[in-house]
């Protein structure tokens, strides 16, 4: 089998049996299974043996019930034989096996045997609609001013019905914003209006949950704050949900909201996806208004979304869109960094190598490495592309609050003061030249994507345990941040899809594309997920 991303066309030849299996193209199905007495198909304690009994089957059933892949791991046994183990996931939330053996002869790859088995749905994350919408978990949720109510929604429209946890960054009418810190929150004024960002949700028939604890500033990646302590992370209990905004993500991971509005400047939305098991979306910086937000690096600060439903994240990425429409576009390809694959630990690699087959697969789009439409990034451009990152974001996040630090010293705790802090000295000329490495990086993702949308982890390794060490969790944030920051600083979309799973801790896959491609993104989730949402939607 050749080293090439398209794994010698094995991942073409598996997505024309994803399509005929959709469209029950019998036909295609035959073609794509071997000929002769030999080959095997196996499902639910039955086989059938020969090519004859397989196709007769299929006749019979009247197509197959719709899945989608989630992961999909290919061995390779010699250069013209492989198997698949497909990863699958049904509407009603049960979930697949398949595993195939191909062989490459004269006519291409067929299959010679194949086993097929489920699981039943696993039971409801969502809270039944009488529940607290603001239950007491201060680690998870801030109290609101008692003296107003919460604003409401239109309660009609495509968000009908679905609740919104919103960041503590986010302006409330009426609330104040605490920002993850309680000396800040003791200053703030109350905010007379919402943020256009929350108030387009609302108009489109959302409701407010409620207002969602923050990693202190938003200057974290990791969902720990030393004030309020570490919200839940059901995808992966015991382990940190990621941040910052760690609120949000815990409260839709445990279906006590569906949507989470909240921000992502260096990956505090794609980070909380991975962990936490989310669909998360960063979109390209400015098409979401970020007035009424409170800011950590205006150079690299988005307002975007986490969600458990893939259709429901689509319908409020498009309520936040107000930009011209235009006629979503498929990329030519799906492209692979090997450098960038490299920086996750081993076994996030492997997770999300099986995520991104499984979206080739499932879309048909081909597999290609960057190497393949021109060059790689170089471990040194990745070094230098981090530096300069956090070289601005240091420097702006110093320029957004350090008046108030230094006002209020022992406000924040120790490591993210330090973070702080680290901007104050900042002088002009590395400001600039950090500036100019971001420019060089934006011009070279801008060459890279006009080959396809780029793939990679979207974090370096699974969530870390609770009770981790200060240098593990530094070395994780480390690790994440050259993987996060490249969509940051380029300003490109960005988009987390929850399919790795490194045992039973979820990674992210993360797709990148050209700047202001926002729609042709979000309109990939309708060929890999249920969609409209309402399809998915639990009573």
């Amino acid at each position: 089998m050749h080293d090439d991303g398209d794994e010698g066309g094995l991942l073409a030849a598996a997505a024309r049996y994803e399509r005929a299996l959709r469209e029950d193209d019998l036909d295609a199905l035959d073609a794509l299974f071997a000929p002769g007495p030999r080959t095997v198909r196996a499902e639910g304690g039955t086989a059938l043996v020969g090519h004859d009994q397989i196709s007769a089957f299929r006749r019979g059933r009247g197509g197959a019930p719709t899945r989608w892949l989630r992961r999909v791991h290919l061995r390779a046994v010699s250069a013209d034989d492989a198997f698949t183990v497909s990863e699958t996931e049904r509407l009603d939330g049960g979930r697949g096996l398949q595993t195939q053996f191909w062989h490459r002869g004269p006519d291409g790859w067929r299959i010679t045997a194949a086993h097929v088995s489920s699981a039943p749905p696993a039971g409801p994350t969502r809270q039944p609609a009488g529940a607290s919408a603001a239950p007491a978990d201060a680690t998870t949720w801030r109290t609101p001013d008692s003296a107003t109510a919460l604003p409401a929604g239109a309660g009609t429209g495509p968000l009908a019905g679905i609740r919104v946890a919103v960041k503590d960054l986010v302006a409330v009418a009426g609330q104040r914003t605490g920002g993850g810190v309680p000396r800040w929150l003791e200053q703030a004024r109350t905010e007379p209006v919402n943020a256009p960002a929350l108030q387009a949700l609302l108009d489109a028939g959302a409701g407010i949950a409620g207002i969602a604890q923050t990693d202190e500033l938003a200057f974290s990646l990791l969902g720990v704050n030393a004030h309020h302590g570490v919200p839940p992370n059901p995808a992966a209990p015991g382990r940190v949900p990621g941040g910052s905004s760690s609120g949000c993500a815990a409260a839709v991971a445990s279906g006590t909201a569906d949507l989470g509005l909240g921000t992502d400047t260096a990956g505090s939305l794609r980070v909380p996806g991975s962990f936490s098991g989310l669909y998360a979306w960063r979109p390209t910086h400015g098409a979401v208004d970020a007035t009424g937000v409170l800011p950590l690096a205006p150079t690299f600060d988005t307002v975007g979304l986490l969600a458990r439903d893939a259709g429901v994240l689509a319908v409020a990425a498009a309520a936040l869109l107000t930009g011209p429409t235009h006629q979503p576009a498929r990329p030519r390809a799906l492209l692979r960094s090997r450098t960038l694959f490299q920086v996750a630990e081993p076994t996030t690699a492997l997770a999300v190598e099986a995520a991104l087959r499984a979206l080739a697969v499932q879309t048909g789009l081909p597999l290609r490495d960057v190497d393949d439409v021109g060059a790689d990034f170089t471990g040194e451009e990745v070094t230098a592309w981090t530096t300069a990152f956090r070289t601005v974001q240091a420097a702006e996040a110093w320029a957004s609050h350090g008046a108030f630090i230094t006002a209020h010293p022992g406000a924040l705790s120790p490591a993210v003061e330090a973070r702080f802090r680290a901007g104050e000295g900042v002088g002009a000329e590395t400001l600039s030249a950090a500036r100019t490495t971001i420019e060089a990086t934006r011009a070279c993702l801008t060459a890279v994507l006009r080959g396809g949308w780029l793939c990679l982890p979207s974090t370096a390794t699974p969530a870390p345990r609770i009770e981790a060490t200060p240098d593990r969790f530094e070395a994780v944030r480390a690790g994440t941040l050259p993987l996060t920051t490249l969509a940051s600083q380029t300003g490109v979309p960005a988009l987390n899809l929850p399919w790795g799973r490194v045992g039973d801790l979820p990674v992210g896959l993360c797709v990148l594309a050209p700047h202001g491609q926002d729609r042709s993104l979000l309109a990939l989730l309708s060929e890999v997920a249920p969609h409209p949402r309402t399809a998915a939607r639990l009573p």
